[in-house]
């Protein structure tokens, strides 16, 4: 039996992905430098276009940021999918920057961030679905969203 490929994981997941976003700003979402694909800082975009909002501590749980963490994941792949046409087309995630909203006492970062990284392991599998990570606290984000990724991946 043959390994299942990265687009017949996602598509087992059974997840719908948002509107790639568009750039807010002076930058670029995507940017393929070598055989590397950057993405830009993506945030909570939903697939009525509309963000999660709130902060981590205050006006939501861990858990919650969690799922606004895996949220803004499918929104990165939403911009793979859109720039390349296949998530094949990724060898494997490279790095991952977490950025959370969140309170001062919050300390619970990389289980946050886990939404994210849990969503790539699971689409490139463990060993290519897991790169090196950061996860940290933020006094804000840009429209009070809770959390902020962005991310580096090899192309296959």
């Amino acid at each position: 039996m043959s390994p299942t490929s990265p687009d017949q994981n996602f598509e087992k997941l059974g997840l719908t992905l948002p509107p790639a976003p568009t750039p807010l700003g002076v930058y670029k979402p995507f940017l393929i430098v070598g055989n590397f694909v950057y993405v830009s800082g993506h945030g909570t975009v939903k697939e009525d276009k509309s963000l999660i909002i709130g902060r981590i501590g205050k006006d939501m749980t861990m858990e919650e940021g969690k799922l606004a963490a895996q949220q803004v994941g499918l929104a990165i792949l939403a911009t793979l999918k859109q720039n390349l046409g296949s998530f094949n087309k990724i060898k494997r995630v490279i790095k991952v920057l977490g950025m959370v909203n969140c309170t001062p006492d919050f300390e619970r970062h990389p289980f946050v961030i886990n939404g994210c990284s849990e969503l790539f392991a699971k689409v490139w599998g463990e060993e290519n679905g897991v790169g090196v990570r950061s996860a940290v606290g933020m006094g804000s984000l840009p429209d009070n969203i809770p959390v902020e990724i962005e991310a580096m991946f090899e192309l296959a």
